[in-house]
């Protein structure tokens, strides 16, 4: 299962998801693709999100049964904690200031 929330995104972005998945929210995304196929959709994300944010979630054989990456600036950051992924909240001002490639 893989799911990709997007905000803030170009129109183009948000219509080649929609090729690979189902948009069953504004900028929701789910579908069951293969490794070799999110990699590509991980791929025109990079490539496409300009100012916007992503975060993309997936099922993986690990200890949280998940694993997840973002792109862009946002709140929410992945960490990894004895490891499990974690997400951390920052304070609202550091938003910014976070590098736009963040991702676990």
């Amino acid at each position: 299962m893989l799911v990709i929330v997007t905000e803030n995104v170009p129109p183009r972005l948000r219509g080649r998801l929609a090729i690979w998945l189902l948009e069953v929210r504004a900028g929701v995304y789910v579908g069951k693709v293969s490794r070799r196929v999110r990699e590509s959709i991980w791929e025109h994300v990079e490539a496409g999100y300009e100012d916007g944010s992503v975060a993309m979630a997936w099922a993986a054989s690990n200890e949280s049964g998940y694993d997840l990456r973002t792109l862009g600036p946002n709140r929410r950051i992945p960490v990894e904690f004895d490891g499990l992924k974690l997400v951390s909240f920052l304070p609202e001002d550091t938003a910014h200031d976070i590098p736009p490639n963040a991702s676990g």
